[in-house]
């Protein structure tokens, strides 16, 4: 099985390449922004990394920060914050099938 952050690089590159994808936008706060996004795309393992009717909480890998930088500048960039030192990054998933939409939210410590 893909680990999450496989999973998550996976749609963060989908959707910065496909932004018809996305539904909505909010900048969260100064660090976070969160993005709806059609749920008809493909994702292996949906059910395990959105799940329905729950949140799904993990803190990416340092590793995977370090070398998806540039990626994660994008999404930074679409937060409130100005400063771009962040560490760590939180990313909190889930599938709302009524609204036909995934659901994910990067915060950026």
């Amino acid at each position: 099985m893909a680990s999450n952050s496989d999973s998550i690089y996976y749609v963060l590159t989908k959707l910065k390449n496909h932004p018809e994808l996305i539904k909505e936008v909010r900048p969260r706060y100064t660090n976070a922004v969160l993005i709806l996004f059609a749920d008809s795309l493909k994702i292996a393992d949906s059910s395990f990394y959105f799940p329905v009717g729950r949140l799904m909480v993990n803190r990416l890998s340092n590793d995977f920060v370090a070398k998806n930088g540039e990626l994660l500048d994008e999404y930074f960039a679409m937060t409130k914050g100005s400063k771009r030192n962040y560490y760590d990054v939180w990313v909190t998933t889930c599938h709302i099938p009524k609204e036909k939409v995934y659901f994910l939210e990067l915060s950026f410590e």
